[in-house]
């Protein structure tokens, strides 16, 4: 209510929440605990759901809502552990939330974004590993820069994409693709 006085309405929102305990990323994925397990979950992919709910009737005739994910939702990174568990359940609520969302003209889509220095990537065990061989293995020989995602939310979040929703835009020099 205050956001809708102070402002009007919203035109975009970008999700860029994750949360696991650091110990969580390392070892054995099934010695994660439970509670562990979700507060993850609860963080990283269902904190997504009360934002919508709260920001899309601001969105008037329309707007647009980003979320952030990685390819760990769709393999196995050793370091990831949980993250990965979360990033799925979050890019299907992206699928989910597209469809409700669409008759109200608000388009919901991912970036999967490729190994990305943050401060979030700092306790990734085996980050610089899992950087060096996305350089050496993606077909454009590189990593992806900051200014690189940065761009594609800004398409994301503006008019140029108004037919574009439940999408998962991967922004990795084409590292997804490739099958070794």
């Amino acid at each position: 209510e205050k956001m809708k006085r102070e402002f009007g309405n919203l035109d975009f929102v970008v999700h860029s929440i994750a949360y696991a305990n650091r110990e969580d990323l390392k070892g054995g994925f099934s010695k994660i605990a439970r509670d562990s397990f979700l507060m993850s979950l609860d963080i990283s992919a269902y904190s997504l759901i009360p934002i919508v709910k709260h920001a899309a009737p601001l969105m008037g005739e329309g707007g647009s809502i980003v979320v952030m994910t990685f390819l760990a939702s769709e393999r196995v990174f050793p370091g990831y552990n949980v993250m990965g568990t979360a990033k799925a359940a979050l890019e299907n609520e992206v699928r989910q939330l597209a469809s409700d969302l669409g008759p109200d003209n608000v388009r919901v889509n991912a970036i999967s974004a490729g190994p990305l220095d943050t401060l979030s990537s700092r306790v990734i065990s085996d980050y610089r590993d899992m950087k060096r061989i996305h350089a050496e293995r993606s077909p454009m020989g590189r990593n992806i820069t900051h200014d690189e995602v940065a761009k594609t939310a800004l398409y994301l979040c503006s008019d140029l994409s108004s037919g574009v929703t439940g999408e998962i835009v991967h922004v990795d020099t084409g590292y997804n693709i490739m099958g070794i």
